[in-house]
């Protein structure tokens, strides 16, 4: 395997010189043969996430498919315009020259993805990436093994290998792949192991995208309409059984309302995940990916509950099924293990405040988050949230939707990310920003050459016109 790899890498660094020149008319063809391959495999993509997460088809096409159908023709709409060289204005130094802006391809880019969402977060920077002109190599994650399985038949279809080839393997391929002096690498994963990629990136100087997650925020305040607010963070939290690096990892509201969220939010869930007999629908509800992952949600809230935490609704499980289910935590300690990493499961801790500075100093203790929502009619209140925070992201009076505009830039900030996605954001971040000047015959550049005795005049004229 790290023969063939290496041989790949090789093959591929030879050929990026090749995609360099490519035409718009050349990539988007290159993304109508990956939407057709996708096609072709709509149905095992479905199952294989059936098979991995339990995911209904009607949430893996909202979730996984669809979105990268529209990724893809919003890329084919869009690329012209995209790799067109961007004018720019003109300095008093160089009146007559012409200044551009090319957009670039990056070269060869390792794209390694998670397994929460196995297609649509290793698709995704997929098509980005021929976008802007590269060729690459993709590691998908070995946990969601038959949905990784799937990805590779997909680029197998559509690519030879000295453009786009998928390995399938555990951690020590991930680092062997780290070792090569790739020209661009993109992460998506955990915090912890995002570290580990950029430490390894900067061995070789690679410039790195990395989605993280981290412990998102949902304020609601005195304002808010309840139902709605209920209604929308359980969808979010619950959508892939809170396996979602965006959802809604804690509610922060104030005193007088958390009984009655409580109450609208455990309607919405039974509305939306049970039967109507009482029984979780697994039809609807996915399961957690692994049994580790299962007993690490499981040990989270066993942890807040030893410590003195209460819990109002759930918390059983059923490891057979490696299901859990909905489940509200309050009166949290402190040094609860929930309160300091991401719960990736479906588990709501709720926090309530006296003032909105408390809340908004609550947040701004935690490592800057991914998202952030707010739920409010109190337009002053909002900006001053949005004002007094940090957040990858954000929605008001809504969760989750911000990742499906490609207009808008999704990405994190710190800890919980580095550089953007989708649309003309991801195109920039596998292309290089090329500046390039073309100088006119008329230019008067010697006035500012050497001897520079007799240049007091030029300079005294430069500083007027500055």
């Amino acid at each position: 395997m790290i023969q063939t790899i290496n041989s790949v890498f090789k093959a591929q660094q030879a050929h990026k010189y090749t995609l360099r020149n490519s035409n718009a008319t050349q990539r988007i063809n290159k993304l109508n043969a990956l939407k057709s391959s996708i096609e072709q495999y709509e149905k095992e993509i479905y199952a294989a996430l059936q098979s991995d997460l339990r995911k209904s088809e009607f949430e893996s096409a909202i979730t996984e498919i669809v979105f990268i159908y529209s990724e893809i023709d919003y890329a084919i709409k869009n690329l012209s315009s995209w790799m067109r060289p961007v004018k720019v204005g003109k300095t008093i130094t160089a009146l007559t020259a012409k200044n551009r802006i090319y957009y670039e391809p990056k070269g060869v880019c390792l794209i390694i993805s998670p397994w929460n969402y196995p297609f649509q977060l290793m698709m995704a920077p997929l098509i980005s990436a021929i976008a802007a002109g590269n060729c690459a190599i993709l590691k998908p994650s070995e946990l969601s093994s038959e949905t990784s399985s799937i990805i590779c038949r997909v680029i197998e279809e559509c690519f030879d290998d000295s453009e786009v080839c998928c390995f399938e393997g555990d951690a020590a391929l991930s680092t062997h792949l780290l070792s090569l002096p790739f020209d661009h690498i993109f992460f998506t994963g955990s915090t912890a192991v995002g570290k580990i990629v950029m430490e390894a990136a900067a061995k070789n100087l690679t410039s790195v995208t990395l989605e993280l997650g981290g412990k998102s925020p949902t304020l609601i305040d005195e304002t808010a309409n309840l139902d709605i607010a209920a209604s929308k963070i359980a969808w979010g939290k619950l959508t892939n059984a809170g396996q979602t690096c965006i959802a809604p990892d804690y509610i922060l509201i104030p005193e007088s309302l958390q009984q009655a969220f409580i109450e609208k939010y455990k309607a919405a869930v039974e509305k939306m995940f049970f039967t109507e007999s009482g029984e979780i629908n697994l039809g609807s509800y996915a399961k957690i990916i692994n049994k580790r992952h299962y007993k690490r949600i499981e040990a989270l809230i066993t942890d807040a509950v030893d410590q003195g935490a209460k819990m109002p609704y759930g918390g059983k499980g059923d490891e057979a099924t490696q299901t859990i289910m909905p489940t509200l935590l309050t009166s949290l300690p402190e040094n609860a293990s929930i309160m300091k990493e991401e719960i990736f499961g479906p588990i709501l801790p709720i926090i309530p405040y006296k003032t909105l500075e408390e809340a908004i100093s609550l947040i701004n203790k935690m490592n800057k988050p991914l998202a952030l929502y707010i739920f409010s009619q109190h337009k002053k209140q909002i900006q001053q949230v949005i004002k007094s925070t940090s957040a990858g992201g954000t929605c008001v009076n809504d969760v989750l939707i911000h990742i499906s505009n490609p207009k808008l830039p999704f990405g994190g900030v710190n800890g919980s990310g580095l550089g953007s996605c989708h649309g003309q954001f991801g195109f920039k971040t596998f292309s290089h920003e090329r500046a390039v000047v073309f100088q006119s015959s008329l230019d008067m550049s010697s006035l500012i050459y050497p001897p520079y005795e007799k240049k007091g005049w030029v300079l005294k004229w430069l500083k007027k016109l500055m």
